[in-house]
């Protein structure tokens, strides 16, 4: 899988282990840039943010504000190094918080209240700060099991539809799946098993799926790259694991600009092992163009910035007026169910189940 794919393949996968890198999008304005009413904003996010050339220009000539791009790695180390660096705001606007992530950014201040335009078309149950407007939501999508439909039919095997399938003889050593420590997508998988299987039983079931051979790895591009099996680049690399933890919009990805157009993608999804994942934008404290970053988190919000993100990010829009492309609606799975904890739980129990799970899983 290339590079456009693996940023495409979800905003918050990527484990990025490097320094952070600065990209302009769009042609920028060194002189206005961090000044208070400058002609740049500056939003801060993880590696695998991307939006169309032409939407970004489109946001400069309706405002005047030209968009540069901080990218910081993965989405938790995006969201640490962002807290570490409050004092003084490398941006205006950051995106890329998450639900499992979320309350570290509230409980630490990150955040300036913001209630942006639009927000009345989002549905309630993606507005995890509706008192306060601290964070905007932006997207959403499904942390999932994937699968290789080839080495399923190769083996005469049916692909695992379950968490309680994972941990079957049949599908021993299949499975890769990312750090909760280290990788957010890792997290979320942990936390689909908590939300499944409760406070009681999450780690028993961990222990069977060790038994059982899951391989964990830092982060997603490791796991989806190097050792899955299904995905153009896994193929390259010779990943020998059919199974991995990624995304309900990974399909399309692997189908995208491919001709003659398939039947059906080279990958599936376990649907029944799904867990809800929901991005935010949220107008940093202390931001120099605070008016440019609202004008952002409005933009991120309307139907241009909506309805370009499935093709660049692949996932799915809050807004109810934004449409989905036929390719994300053919080739994605729908999740019915997918598994979701309150954020004042994860909250109150993130750190400790994720020490538990290291101390369990990689021991």
């Amino acid at each position: 899988m290339n590079t456009t794919l693996r940023r495409a393949l979800g905003a918050t996968a990527a484990l990025a282990l490097g320094v952070p890198v600065l990209a302009a999008c769009g042609s920028s304005d060194d002189k206005g840039s961090g000044e208070s009413g400058g002609k740049t904003v500056t939003l801060v996010s993880h590696d695998s943010f991307v939006a169309s050339e032409a939407v970004l220009k489109e946001f400069t000539e309706r405002t005047g504000y030209t968009v540069k791009v901080l990218k910081s790695g993965d989405a938790g180390r995006a969201v640490n190094q962002a807290i570490l660096s409050k004092s003084h705001p490398q941006g205006d606007v950051f995106f890329g918080v998450d639900n499992t992530l979320l309350s570290r950014a509230l409980d630490k201040d990150l955040f300036a209240p913001y209630e942006a335009k639009g927000l009345d078309r989002v549905p309630q149950e993606f507005q995890a700060d509706a008192g306060e407007h601290r964070v905007t939501p932006v997207d959403t999508g499904e942390i999932c099991v994937n699968y290789d439909r080839a080495y399923f039919a190769d083996h005469k095997l049916t692909p695992p539809q379950s968490f309680d399938d994972l941990v079957k003889p049949e599908y021993k050593n299949l499975l890769v799946t990312e750090n909760s420590a280290t990788s957010s997508p890792g997290l979320a998988f942990q936390l689909a098993t908590i939300a499944q299987y409760g406070d009681d039983g999450w780690k028993d079931y961990w222990k069977k799926l060790k038994e059982n051979g899951v391989e964990v790895v830092d982060g997603w591009e490791q796991a989806y790259n190097d050792r899955f099996s299904g995905s153009a680049a896994g193929k390259k690399a010779k990943g020998d694991r059919p199974l991995v933890v990624s995304y309900a919009s990974s399909p399309p990805a692997e189908v995208l600009g491919v001709k003659p157009e398939p039947q059906e993608g080279p990958t599936g999804v376990a649907t029944g092992t799904c867990f809800r994942q929901t991005e935010f934008a949220g107008l940093l404290k202390g931001a120099r163009n605070t008016e440019g970053g609202k004008a952002l988190i409005d933009f991120m919000l309307g139907r241009t910035f909506q309805e370009d993100m499935p093709l660049q990010m692949f996932v799915k829009p809050v807004s109810q007026d934004a449409k989905l492309p036929e390719v994300f609606t053919k080739y994605g799975a729908q999740i019915d169910k997918p598994g979701t904890l309150a954020p004042e739980k994860i909250a109150k129990n993130r750190d400790q189940w994720v020490k538990e799970w290291s101390s369990l899983v990689l021991k």
